[in-house]
This record gives structure tokens, C-alpha cells and sequence, in this order.
């Protein structure tokens, strides 16, 4: 779900959307535009679950709630960075729900099966509400030495989660090296590289509490990681080739390419 706590997994396949379910569903305004983390970071706080057809919502203070998932209702209109898609409305209910939680009228809606959404990049793909491609990739190599650059400033270390990716790869020794890889296959996937990820204020946010918690890491990767959109860190990648993946699969990078930091 768009903004929302990211959910861990052992396995899960790969769509041409990516994860399955990821960002499947998003919290608008009654207008139909979509609310993130950059104006309403208490998203950070409600735990989405699909079970088949159930989807389940929880976060701490509030109650529980379960309903059905509507995939098959009538359309609505609705604004992704300006960009019209349309929504299938998953009721009063759940609409109450985020409203309550983020202290302004919401609705939430989910992707249409007739979805047809072209993303950018290098290698274009397809994916439901994400903000671009499908994919976004990081490597512990690349949390360590901003953890590294953080302590010389200063500054307390920061968990992956700060980043939201949807796969994250240990064992490669030096940092950003998914910078570098333009086709990588995992478990029965393929990937293809589209961009870097350029960060915004969504990384100051403390995914536990809810709360922005100043301007790490953005002032400390302002200091080594500026590409010419903005500030980089990760990178993005769409579906070349669906699959089933699983913690633990081998990494295989297929080609290489250049830095573009």
C-alpha cells in the first residue's frame, strides 16, 4: 500500500508490477490525489495485510479493521503527480479508517485490472502506484558507509526502512554497485535497470514512530551523492522477466554499465 509500513517477506512473486500487491492500493483525498509520507508521514504507522481477498489494516491506537477487497467496482479518478489513473474504491470503511489516522478525510482505492501504466527509465516497465518503476534495489554495502558518513557527522545510524526498498542485497563488497548493474537475474526473475532512485523528504521520516526526525540522511548524502536529477541513493529497476523470488537467492548480474555518479 502507497506510503505505508513495508511488509516483510521470505518469498513473493515478481509481476511485471513488481512485488506482488506492492503499491497496489493508495489513500487519496476526496479529490481522487494521492496522499505519501511527504505530507502525511503517520502513513508510516498502518500495517497493510492481503489474505486472498481480505485485506487487513492495523496500526497502534486505533482498532483493527478487515474488509473485502473490491476489484471488480465502478472506476474513479485519481491524480499520481499529476498524472490521471483510475481507482476502484474500497468503501466507507476503510475510507474511516485512514481518515482516522491521518486526521484528514481519505479514501482508499485500489488498481484497476485494466491498469496500463508505461514507466521510465533505461529499460521502461510497468507498475501499479509506485512513484516510478516497479523495482527499487539497495545494498547493505551502500547503508553501511552511509552509516559510516552519518557517524562522521555526527549523526545516529539509519535501518534500511529509511528507504522503503523492495529487494535489498548483501555480499557485494563495495557500495553502490547496484549503480552499476543493468540486467541482474534473482530466483526465476530478471530485472532491467531504469534510473537511480532520487530521495526526497520521505527518507526523513522514522518509519516506527511516524515522525519526521530531522534532515538525516538527506544533508549527509547531499555531501557525496548528488546526481543531476537530485540526490541518489539506490536504484530502480523494472521487470524484464516475472518469477518467483525468495530470501537467499543468488544475485546474478548479467551486464554491467557506467557510473553515473
Amino acid at each position: 500500500m502507497k506510503g505505508c509500513a513495508g511488509i516483510a517477506t521470505s518469498g513473493s512473486a515478481l509481476t511485471p508490477a513488481g512485488l506482488e500487491h506492492d503499491r497496489a492500493f493508495m489513500v487519496v483525498d476526496l479529490d481522487g490525489t494521492y496522499r505519501t509520507q511527504r505530507r502525511h508521514p503517520r502513513l508510516a504507522l498502518a500495517r497493510p495485510q492481503v489474505d486472498g481477498d481480505l485485506l487487513s489494516l492495523s496500526a497502534p491506537g486505533t482498532d483493527p479493521l478487515t474488509v473485502a477487497v473490491n476489484s471488480t467496482g465502478a472506476r474513479r479518478p485519481v491524480d499520481l503527480f499529476g498524472v490521471p489513473y483510475l481507482g476502484i474504491d474500497q468503501g466507507d470503511a476503510a475510507a474511516e479508517w485512514f481518515s482516522d489516522l491521518l486526521g484528514t478525510r481519505s479514501r482508499l482505492v485500489r488498481v484497476a485490472p485494466e491498469h496500463d501504466r508505461v514507466t521510465d527509465g533505461a529499460t521502461p516497465g510497468t507498475s501499479g502506484y509506485a512513484d516510478s518503476c516497479p523495482v527499487h534495489l539497495i545494498s547493505t554495502a551502500s547503508l553501511d558507509l552511509l552509516n559510516e558518513r552519518l557517524a562522521e557527522d555526527g549523526s545516529a545510524p539509519l535501518p534500511m526502512n529509511r528507504f522503503r526498498p523492495n529487494i535489498v542485497i548483501s555480499g557485494w563488497a563495495d557500495p553502490h554497485t547496484e549503480d552499476l548493474a543493468r540486467t541482474i537475474s534473482i530466483g526465476e526473475a530478471a530485472l532491467g535497470y531504469a534510473k537511480l532512485a532520487i530521495r526526497c523528504a520521505v527518507t526523513t521520516v522514522d518509519q516506527e514512530t511516524g515522525r519526521r526526525a530531522g534532515p538525516q540522511p538527506l544533508r549527509t548524502l547531499a555531501r557525496y551523492r548528488r546526481a543531476d536529477a537530485g540526490i541518489a541513493f539506490g536504484t530502480k529497476f523494472a521487470v524484464v522477466r516475472p518469477g518467483r523470488l525468495s530470501v537467499g537467492d543468488k544475485v546474478v548480474v548479467e551486464a554491467w554499465g557506467e557510473a553515473e555518479i
